[in-house]
């Protein structure tokens, strides 16, 4: 069982797949410290001042100033603001991978083109692929 395990391990798709996982991680930290240090604060600063880390509803009836001084409260609260960050993070790793799938792509090979044509059994002609008799020498091709 060890063996059988070990073969499933040393498989290039697990290790791909582990490779991709942490890479992916370590991406989605530099992608959120975009988002969060180098986009949001100029879109704050545009529409008023306003860091959207700090944007909150309160569901309690005690009132509180920060999201912060909430949470340390235990109070309920809609952080909208901390899902529009989460929001731009998924847009902008979802455009990386796109651009990355889209580059990879165009180096792969087409896929090759489905057949028109085949050749008779018995005079060896080109003919349409859906002929079921032979234009050159009048064989039926028998398509089953």
């Amino acid at each position: 069982m060890f063996e059988e395990f070990k073969k499933f391990i040393v498989r290039g798709n697990v290790l791909d797949l582990a490779i991709g996982v942490i890479i992916g991680g370590a991406f989605g930290k530099i992608v959120a410290s975009l988002v969060d240090d180098m986009i949001m604060p100029p879109i704050g600063l545009v529409l008023g001042k306003t860091d959207f880390s700090s944007l909150f509803l309160n569901l309690s009836s005690t009132d509180y100033k920060t999201l912060a001084e909430a949470k340390a409260a235990g109070a309920p609260t809609l952080n909208y603001g901390l899902f529009i960050n989460t929001i731009i993070n998924f847009l902008i790793v979802a455009l990386a991978i796109f651009f990355f799938i889209r580059t990879i792509n165009r180096f792969q090979a087409p896929a090759p083109a489905e057949p028109v044509t085949k050749e008779c059994p018995y005079c060896l002609s080109s003919i349409p692929i859906k002929a079921t008799r032979c234009p050159h020498c009048t064989s039926d091709l028998n398509v089953t």
